[in-house]
């Protein structure tokens, strides 16, 4: 790539000031979301009462950072990531899910400024595409903000630049917000008390609040979602407490661990533990692996929203209704 003279101005992204040089590439530009081709969902179920603002995963497990080259590929890799998870939203909320230029899964091993630097790239899109949809598409209609790994960290961003302070385009959207889904990472006491509208869920209809959780065995000291030394909020999604009661599986109304497969009722049930992470009790590691290598043995983290589906399915149509009836 030739070099590029270096760009000074600097914007507002990720909640800090970043200079654009930051956010890869020599400032490359956003993607351009009046494009259909940049959605993977648009607008998916126009008759529901709410739309769900949905964030992939991560599906690229080969780019050194991030995903510039979004191939038809890679594309797919989207859609059927994201076909898994939309049994949870589609019967509550129209779905929009946007490419973006995301994190490999690489990127999760750089730290510092390195790390920030493909967050901000990823980012970038993200926001972007909300700034698109909002514009555009929303007419003042309820938001659920949804994603799973590399997505819930996204939602927390969009939460950090769009849904702080007294504008009036904040205080709208926070009572629009009918809930985050910021499943499979982390929120911690720093994010609260530096966001005030990020807001920890504390039972199963409160509004406007940040569903997180992750987890594993137990026998886990830390991995790239709760690292080590870092303990974060979490609420248990079959009895819907935050304190460390055991949910028994019998709560459980159905895993499901492939899209479209029939829901496995009382596999495993799960309580919170020291960290905040989800202690999945009546499974082992040597069923469900952590498949990933940047997991240790005992984490559980591709499994996070697929153990507890049909309740989080359920969650969220309540959720929903509580928003429609406030």
């Amino acid at each position: 790539m030739k070099t590029l003279k270096k760009i000074t101005a600097v914007v507002l992204s990720i909640g800090m000031i970043i200079s654009l040089t930051a956010c890869g590439i020599g400032g490359r530009k956003a993607l351009d979301y009046s494009n259909p081709e940049n959605w993977a969902y648009f607008e998916d179920g126009a008759d529901k009462p709410v739309d769900v603002f949905l964030i992939c995963p991560t599906v690229d497990t080969k780019s050194e950072t991030n995903s510039f080259d979004l191939n038809e590929k890679l594309k797919s890799n989207f859609v059927n990531a994201l076909d898994m998870e939309r049994g949870i939203y589609e019967d509550s909320g129209r779905l929009f899910s946007p490419y973006y230029t995301q994190m490999s899964i690489k990127a999760y091993e750089l730290t510092g400024k390195d790390y920030e630097k493909a967050k901000a790239t990823a980012y970038k899109d993200v926001s972007a595409a909300f700034r698109w949809y909002l514009d555009n598409e929303n007419d003042g209609r309820g938001i659920i903000l949804a994603g799973f790994s590399q997505g819930s960290e996204m939602c927390i961003e969009l939460l950090k630049e769009y849904f702080g302070g007294d504008s009036e385009e904040a205080e709208k959207l926070r009572e629009q917000l009918v809930t985050v889904y910021a499943i499979g990472w982390r929120v911690t006491a720093e994010d609260v008390a530096e966001y005030p509208q990020i807001v920890p869920a504390e039972g199963e209809e409160d509004l406007g609040t940040v569903v997180a959780f992750d987890c594993e065995d137990g026998n886990v000291s830390g991995t790239i979602i709760i690292p080590e030394g870092v303990t974060t909020y979490s609420i248990n999604p079959l009895n819907w407490k935050t304190d460390g009661t055991v949910a028994d599986k019998s709560l459980n109304k159905g895993a499901v661990m492939a899209a479209g497969a029939e829901p496995i009722p009382e596999l495993c049930g799960g309580y919170i533990g020291d960290r905040g992470e989800i202690v999945v009790t009546d499974v082992t590691p040597a069923d469900f692996p952590p498949v990933l290598g940047i997991f240790p043995e005992g984490a559980y983290h591709i499994y996070d929203y697929m153990f507890y589906f049909t309740n989080l399915k359920e969650n969220i149509a309540k959720r929903t209704d509580a928003w429609l009836n406030k």
